[in-house]
């Protein structure tokens, strides 16, 4: 029998990783041809990053090593590579994946380990050449491949899906599975391969040559009672534009929520929503909602600048649209968030304040993530001729995987991001991320949400100019925001040093965080604190602005901030505050300030005693649901309030 082994690294978040569904599927269809299946014998697959030095050793008398590459896992896949080659030259080393450079003459100069990689999907490829290790090991008739000698012409796209057994259904994945005691495995999940789109800034399309083939559904169907059967509490849907099939993704979601609230499996699935998604997706969204299935809705613009659309090929939905898409996902109780990518060519600083100006400020999106611009190794960003007509300059830097754990990491792994282009500066870009430190962390997630709104509304006040003015008061002014901006532009600073994005806090648990999310951690841990140190800088803004705020207003608007953020000193289970003024009204109705006693409540969001835990369902799995704040729309009064008020 030949010796095959094979893997596929990942990362371990909060005791869970994913199944090695890519050498699943390869693996799966190789064994459908029964002269494979007699003569090759595959090993568990290797996903552990902290066990490479086992692994390395496992190979000793391996015939074939097969690596599946991202950009997560690079690094340590070659580093397995090199070090199985030394120990056992005769090994057979062959790497597939999106992270396999589709044009670089100089690959196997720098990578003389390999012996060959794979272009494109992998199932018939990898099957032929199996085919052929077993006859002269004469690779250069089959299609889709590369030697150091050698690359042959593509092999053409799958077009008949069904021909491809799954990897679930045949317990390919429990067979490839290493067992430890307690790590669950959570599942990739394909219903769908390709994408129409051809941004720049990603790989899909580009790989893809944009066409979509689909699973068959009765296939899928049965993979989602696999997933309950055995208990997979995540799903992590792999398609490029779920929704976008609407009748079809449609049933896919019934069956979602039938199983899952049949079987309780599986708890959570995470799908990449189609690019232009409309408020056709809101029945899906709903049948994953009413299962228990769905986070949030992701209604993606990377960015609000036309420039910058045009120069990345990113055909957004108008905006008026997108504002009446986010207030139509709200009034149907879906929630939503949008992602934005600092850093790309065509965009400036000044655009850069204007798109979150205008996210602030006319749109109902629920949470804003904002990342930096990896230039992916097959990206058409990082094709010469257009790094050279953009000026676009790239960072080596650690990559940041938000809230994987610290430990037992292995080497690092790197990814390229940009730092500069033609229509900004390493500056700017600094600047850049300081804005969004400050929108995603004292507005989307809500600490001065409806302050600034009250300074917009009643003083005209753009939200940008409220945050110029809080930028300020943190460089000149000791306070705990200071203390927090000053953790952040050095954050910054070593991120744009080439230094890393990991940011851990003993008090937060064994976790990276995104930096936005530990400053809301921070801020939000002592209420009481935040309400005092939040006026401190509010009489500050009244100075600076000369405007005229009475104190008992001040003081009732910071209160009732206070009380729409999930605090991790509140546990009761209803929240209720008395204040002095009609907040509600003001905010939600759009009338008058008056004074008007009120009683607001609502249910707490998080309930937790754990205060590490705590912190994870409020902003790590409770930030696309918006377990972190309450929207005013939806308080409750009490009777006896709402009796005085209407015979007021």
């Amino acid at each position: 029998m030949i010796k095959v082994n094979s893997s596929q690294f990942n990362y371990t978040y909060n005791d869970e990783t994913r199944f090695p569904y890519s050498i699943g599927t390869l693996v799966a269809y190789v064994k459908t041809k029964k002269n494979l299946e007699e003569n090759f014998q595959f090993e568990t697959t290797f996903v552990f990053r902290d066990k490479i030095d086992d692994y390395v050793k496992r190979c000793k008398d391996s015939d074939i090593l097969l690596c599946s590459c991202y950009a997560w896992n690079w690094e340590i896949s070659k580093y397995l590579a090199k070090q199985v080659k030394k120990i056992n030259p005769k090994c057979f080393i062959i790497f597939g994946g999106p992270q396999v450079p589709n044009h670089s003459e100089e690959f196997f100069e720098k990578h003389p380990f390999v012996d060959l990689i794979v272009h494109g999907e992998g199932e018939y490829i990898l099957a032929n050449i199996f085919e052929e290790f077993l006859n002269k090991k004469d690779f250069s008739k089959i299609k889709g491949l590369e030697t150091k000698d050698y690359r042959t012409e593509p092999e053409p796209r799958i077009n008949d899906l069904d021909s491809l057994p799954s990897p679930y259904l045949t317990n390919t994945v429990w067979d490839l599975a290493e067992k430890v005691d307690g790590v669950k495995y959570i599942a990739s999940w394909e219903t769908n391969r390709g994408c129409p789109y051809l941004c720049t800034f990603c790989d899909w399309g580009s790989l893809t040559a944009t066409r979509m083939t689909k699973w068959p559904e009765e296939m899928l169907f049965k993979e989602v009672e696999w997933f309950a059967d055995n208990k997979i509490v995540y799903i992590d849907c792999c398609d490029a534009n779920f929704g976008i099939f609407q009748d079809r993704d449609l049933r896919i979601a019934k069956k979602l929520k039938e199983v899952a609230l049949k079987k309780s499996f599986p708890e959570r699935v995470r799908p990449a929503w189609a690019k232009f998604s409309s408020d056709k997706i809101i029945p899906i969204a709903k049948e994953l909602q009413e299962g228990g299935l769905l986070r949030a809705v992701t209604l993606a613009v990377q960015s609000l600048d036309e420039t910058t659309l045009e120069i990345i090929k990113r055909d957004n939905i108008k905006f008026d649209k997108f504002s009446e898409l986010t207030e139509t996902f709200r009034e149907n109780g879906i929630p939503t968030y949008t992602e934005l990518i600092m850093g790309m060519p065509g965009e400036t600083l000044e655009s850069w304040k204007r798109g979150l100006e205008i996210l602030v400020s006319d749109t109902k999106i629920g949470s804003i993530f904002i990342y930096n611009c990896g230039v992916f190794a097959n990206a058409p960003m990082n094709q010469p001729i257009y790094v050279k007509h953009h000026k676009i300059k790239k960072l080596r830097s650690p990559i940041f995987l938000a809230h994987s754990s610290i430990h037992d990491r292995g080497m690092p792994e790197y990814e390229e991001i940009s730092i500069g282009a033609a229509s900004f500066s390493l500056d700017d870009l600094k600047e850049t991320y300081l804005y969004s430190w400050l929108v995603q962390t004292f507005s989307s997630l809500g600490i001065f949400e409806y302050i600034s709104k009250y300074y917009n509304k009643n003083y005209n006040l753009r939200f940008m100019e409220f945050f110029e003015i809080f930028l300020e008061y943190c460089r000149i002014k000791k306070s705990l925001f200071s203390d927090e901006y000053e953790k952040v532009v050095e954050y910054i600073k070593t991120g744009y040093s080439g230094k890393g994005w990991n940011h851990s806090d003993p008090k937060l648990g064994d976790i990276y965080w995104p930096i936005e999310e530990a400053t809301w951690l921070r801020l939000t841990y002592d209420k009481k604190i935040l309400l005092e140190e939040t006026v401190n800088f509010l009489k500050f803004l009244e100075d600076k602005q000369e405007f005229s705020t009475g104190n008992e207003t001040l003081q009732d608007l910071v209160k009732f901030q206070m009380f729409l953020l999930t605090t991790r000193d509140d546990s009761r289970n209803i929240k209720s505050g008395d204040f002095e003024f009609n907040w509600k009204d003001y905010f939600v109705n759009d009338q008058k300030l008056d004074i008007s006693k009120k009683n607001y409540q609502y249910e707490n969001l998080v309930l937790e005693e754990d205060p590490i835990l705590w912190g994870y369902k409020a902003v790590f799995y409770g930030r696309p649901s918006k377990k972190y704040k309450f929207h005013p729309e939806h308080l409750q009064e009490s009777k006896s309030e709402l009796k005085l008020t209407q015979t007021a």
